[in-house]
């Protein structure tokens, strides 16, 4: 094609419709895809994950139940106290804040 301005002006145009291709067939490939994992860390905590962060380390689940045990958090099932989210398992002892989220997090998700 000769190098005129309707030359230009055509390739332009072609090129912008095979971008909007590429772009419509990216998005259909993305359909299949998994969503990626959210990092809800104390997101679903709300008050208790601030209390978590300045509590004191190591502790224990009984230390955590007796400091927030009538603290409640969304499961699931609905709004559960700390207290019968710990009470399944066995006193355990936790380096951090994340470690106690973590727990607490696996707890409230098995539904």
């Amino acid at each position: 094609m000769a190098d005129t301005k309707k030359g230009r002006d055509k390739q332009a145009d072609d090129e912008e419709r095979r971008q909007r291709e590429r772009e419509l067939q990216e998005a259909i490939d993305r359909t299949d895809e998994a969503e990626p994992e959210r990092d809800d860390t104390g997101e679903e905590l709300g008050g208790l994950d601030e209390a978590l962060e300045t509590h004191e380390y190591p502790t224990t689940t009984e230390e955590l139940v007796t400091a927030y045990g009538d603290r409640e958090v969304e499961t699931q099932g609905g709004w559960e106290s700390i207290d019968d989210v710990l009470a399944p398992i066995d006193d355990e002892t936790y380096d951090s804040a994340d470690e106690v989220r973590n727990r607490i997090q696996g707890l409230i998700h098995r539904g």
